[in-house]
């Protein structure tokens, strides 16, 4: 079937991973390497990461139980932190290939976010949060984890995303940069983009849409 519409994560795909800011944190204060992120794949349906990504807490009780469950593991580190960790810098060059990818496809981003920082894309400054709102006012649709109530790798939230752009997941492409959200679209038969840099993105995204990226 012939691609009809791209689909994007944002943090991590948009902008620059979240999961450097956790290993630079985590080495800055002598922390076992991706302890952040192995504290958030224990319970991943029902833990203080996933509540608040559902707007089930607020950041207040996340900066308390994430604090609990990292001395679960053995490490003291207060969830306040973490939240100020997810905003990163934009990508120029996946804005251009988005808006290359728009003027053919329809576009759509399916965001796992939290109700923390300044605007959908959780900016830690006014000036990113009005940077990342104009991205955002590109899409055809959006849809937030934390005002849908329902998250990746929830099959439902794809199936939303095919619903509002009325196409089919066989006609779709879905940019990820966390293997565990691609699955679920992929099992759906969506074309799946593993994100893992800014240049394998944009190469993996030439072949799969047929344009070539600047």
């Amino acid at each position: 079937m012939a691609i009809e519409a791209v689909l994007w994560d944002f943090g991590g795909v948009f902008t620059t991973s979240p999961f450097d800011a956790f290993n630079r944190y985590e080495n800055e204060r002598g922390l076992p390497n991706d302890i952040i992120r192995r504290i958030n794949s224990v319970n991943p349906d029902t833990n203080a990461w996933a509540r608040i990504e559902r707007s089930e807490i607020d950041a207040a009780t996340f900066d308390r139980l994430f604090e609990d469950e990292a001395k679960q593991l053995g490490h003291a580190i207060p969830g306040r932190d973490v939240l100020a960790l997810l905003s990163g810098d934009l990508r120029p060059r996946v804005v251009s290939a988005f808006k290359a990818c728009k003027a053919k496809f329809k576009v759509g981003c399916i965001t796992n976010n939290a109700p923390t920082g300044k605007g959908a894309g959780m900016s830690s400054s006014s000036e990113k949060a009005r940077q990342i709102a104009e991205v955002f006012s590109l899409f055809e649709h959006v849809i937030e984890s934390s005002k849908a109530g329902v998250r990746k790798p929830d099959p439902r939230i794809y199936a939303m995303m095919c619903d509002a752009l009325g196409v089919k997941p066989e006609a779709c492409v879905y940019l990820d940069d966390l293997g565990i959200n691609l699955k679920p679209a992929r099992e759906m038969g969506m074309v799946t983009i593993k994100v893992t840099s800014e240049d394998q993105l944009l190469a993996d995204l030439s072949r799969a849409v047929g344009i070539t990226f600047a």
